[in-house]
């Protein structure tokens, strides 16, 4: 069910009001400009679709940083501005000067049809250049994962792919996604930043309670609660669903089969303020899924087992399981012009496929349990100290340690000739695993320069060293300005040299030799003409954008932002095989190229958004895990440059907004011109047909009626029932076709208290 969104970008202009929605380019530290965002959504949210305050976001701005001689919190009343106070003092910390920023705000994820009920990536899909993917991915600006999330800006480990959404929308308070030439601070993981604030006891007090479903056997049931006691604030957030639609379905039916789902979410915050310049904060997550993988009915078999060759391909029964869990613990001071925050993490992921024995064997030659199991544990230090009035100096260090390892069991059929034409009846049993260790360690500095009221500059180095399947090291230098030339207009420009190491966690280890002379054994290559192996390498790119945005007359502007990247490494995904699991290799060189173009309306009840977005990215010569590949795909892109499978040419989001008499009615669009497939000989070289999709959603919030408050809510997804590919089957790394979302209802009610 991927969709796209209506929200409100809500970052306070100049003039004290707020857009309904815009991407924002960030510039000084504590100066708000009309078409840039600060480095954290601060200000309390003043909804055009309705006639009351929102509850203010969880971090809202204080008017000035705390200092030794401030007193010790007493009353709530105290309390509540330390806790605004030190919120700054955190996002004091990060710049996102010349960086791209799109925030989506609380009331942004409420009034997207199904609300915060839906899974994060649907919500992520209304950020210009995101395109959708199957099993649940979003690319933003083509590239293939490579996203880095936080919460409150700390750092959540890499995690292994799943199906479902191991984070959700329903515990933040704002979203920012952050893209382009990024500060010194972002690092690893780059192509975009999803930083999630969390809402707050002490400002946003109360708790609700909510059922939400419909067709597909939907059933939604959710529940949080957030307070304070004393210095003390709290939130905890906790949803389970099942439904019938849990992957993308293989063919374009109204009805998948064999899809079903059940997963379940858990999130907490706990804050205690231990003086007027210091808090400390643990947060924890949890994450359990299980998945049924749907069938794809009148498939051939493509062998015999025993005296079996024929099995019904509906009758297919594999799944997999899911789970991932996690923990920070971070502590903040702030005083006398500096301030900085020291966070510990850990992260549990664990994936668990299960084959259909007899049906994987006849179809595959492969039936396969494979496991992959991951925890990592580090620690994040950063720190802002204000040198002069025009400079603040910014700095950190960050140590992550992972250990990763994948177990298999697997049952193939013997080769009976050289090249596995012909093979064996009676499967033979494999078995294989790995594990490996690894370690990064990240330090940055960076100076923000305000040359001129009109003129800010950040700059900076980087420092990475990874540790694992290679042992390597990278010096990255960045810088960003951006000029305002008058309270209507602002440009921004940025270069970037980024390092991206592989996911430890999405490299099997698994030796390909232990498969010689079965069908296990990657095709069309012999034990005498083996396939390469060479080891995953980290991604190493050089990045420039550039953009500008106007606001034309009030409520009204438009922005363009450009990006062009050179790597060298190129770091992608795949799935190779019968299990659903994704494996890193690399290209040796790649160029992204793009151009996005945004506009907002937002006067009185009507809120409007557009984007659009042109860009491709092209790739040459595969040098690891070659193995994954045909010799004549091999031979194909070491010769030639093609395109990425999750290249799309054009991507477009539209949507609007109106209040009528206290119901918000919304209706948001999703256009794509498609992802790769093959074409004839040439690999990726061509595309899936366009696709739109139309979704309508309408919200209303009882508050002076018996048994309120209480808010219904309904929506309508492809409304057109138009059926569409995402995937056809073919295309590198690509295994099976999936579709997009037929025509389906849903409706909720929710309690408040």
């Amino acid at each position: 069910m991927s969709i796209l969104r209506v929200g409100l970008c809500c970052q306070r202009d100049r003039t004290g009001q707020l857009p309904s929605r815009r991407r924002c380019t960030a510039r000084s530290r504590g100066v708000v400009w009309a078409a840039l965002a600060t480095s954290a959504l601060t200000s309390p949210v003043v909804s055009a679709l309705a006639d009351q305050q929102q509850p203010p976001a969880a971090n809202p701005a204080p008017a000035s940083l705390p200092t030794r001689q401030s007193p010790a919190p007493g009353t709530t009343e105290d309390i509540i501005v330390t806790a605004k106070r030190l919120a700054k003092a955190r996002s004091q910390i990060e710049t996102r000067i010349g960086a791209t920023v799109y925030t989506l705000s609380s009331k942004a994820i409420q009034n997207q049809p199904g609300g915060e009920d839906i899974p994060l990536n649907q919500t992520l899909l209304q950020v210009p250049g995101a395109s959708q993917d199957s099993y649940g991915q979003i690319h933003l600006r083509n590239d293939h994962a490579n996203i880095q999330y936080r919460i409150d800006g700390v750092i959540l480990p890499e995690g292994i792919s799943f199906f479902g959404q191991s984070l959700t929308s329903r515990f933040a308070s704002s979203i920012d996604v952050i893209t382009g030439s990024l500060p010194a601070q972002y690092g690893l993981y780059t192509t975009g930043i999803v930083d999630i604030q969390t809402k707050s006891g002490t400002f946003q007090p109360g708790g609700s309670i909510g059922i939400y479903g419909g067709s597909h056997g939907w059933l939604e049931p959710s529940a949080e609660y957030a307070g304070a006691v004393g210095t003390i604030s709290y939130y905890f957030a906790g949803d389970y669903t099942q439904n019938g639609i849990g992957i993308e379905n293989p063919t374009g039916s109204s009805e998948p089969l064999h899809d079903d789902t059940q997963q379940g979410h858990g999130f907490g915050y706990i804050e205690d303020i231990i003086d007027s310049t210091s808090k400390i904060t643990a947060m924890f997550g949890v994450y359990q899924g299980a998945f049924q993988i749907p069938d794809n009915p009148g498939q051939p078999t493509a062998f015999t087992l025993g005296n079996q060759s024929y099995f019904n391909s509906a009758l297919l029964n594999e799944s997999q399981n899911e789970s991932n869990d996690y923990g920070i613990l971070s502590y903040l001071k702030a005083a006398d012009g500096y301030s900085f925050q020291i966070s510990a993490f850990e992260r549990y992921s664990r994936l668990a496929y299960t084959p259909d024995h007899v049906g994987d064997l006849l179809f595959y030659g492969l039936a396969q349990n494979a496991t992959r199991s991951d925890v990592a544990e580090g620690v994040q230090v950063d720190g802002s100290y204000e040198v002069a009035d025009n400079h603040t100096l910014r700095y950190g260090l960050l140590f992550n340690g992972e250990r990763a390892t994948s177990s298999t069991s697997s049952d193939v059929f013997p080769c009976l000739a050289a090249d596995c034409s012909s093979v064996g009846t009676t499967p033979v049993h494999v078995t294989d695993g790995a594990g490996k260790t690894g370690f990064t360690y990240s330090a940055y500095a960076q100076d923000e320069w305000r040359v001129v009221p009109t003129l800010t500059v950040n700059y900076g180095l980087r420092y990475d060293v990874l540790n694992a399947y290679t042992d390597t090291q990278q010096v990255s230098p960045r810088v960003n300005l951006v000029w305002k030339p008058d309270a209507e207009t602002a440009f921004h420009a940025g270069y970037s040299r980024y390092f991206t190491p592989p996911s430890l966690e999405n490299i099997s280890g698994q030796s390909i030799s232990t498969f010689a002379g079965t069908t296990g054994y990657p095709g069309g290559y012999t034990q005498a003409s083996p396939p390469q192996d060479s080891p995953i390498l980290p991604e190493r790119s050089n990045y420039f954008d550039v953009g500008a945005e106007h606001v034309f007359f009030p409520g009204f502007r438009l922005g363009v932002d450009g990006y062009w990247k050179i790597a060298r490494d190129l770091i992608d995904e795949g799935q190779f095989g019968a299990p659903i699991i994704e494996s890193v290799f690399n290209y040796a060189h790649a160029h992204v190229l793009g151009i996005e173009f945004t506009g907002t309306y937002d006067r009185g009840n009507l809120s409007a958004y557009g984007n659009l977005s042109i860009g491709r990215e092209r790739a040459t010569q595969l040098v690891s895990q070659q193995f994954n590949f045909s010799p004549d795909d091999l031979a194909y892109i070491d010769t030639h440059y093609i395109y990425t499978d999750h290249n799309q040419f054009y991507t477009a989001s539209a949507g609007a907004s109106y209040n009528l008499f206290g119901t918000h009615l919304n209706a948001d669009a999703l256009y794509g011109t498609g992802l790769r497939e093959d074409a004839g000989d040439v690999p990726n070289g061509g595309a899936v047909a366009p696709y739109f999709q139309l979704n309508l959603g309408a919200t209303h919030r009882f508050d002076h009626v018996f048994g309120g408050p209480f808010e219904l809510n309904a929506a309508i997804i492809n409304v057109t029932d138009r059926s569409y590919e995402i995937r056809s089957g073919t295309g590198v790394g690509v295994f099976a076709p999936q579709y997009g979302p037929r025509r389906a209802f849903y409706a909720g009610i929710r309690k408040f208290f």
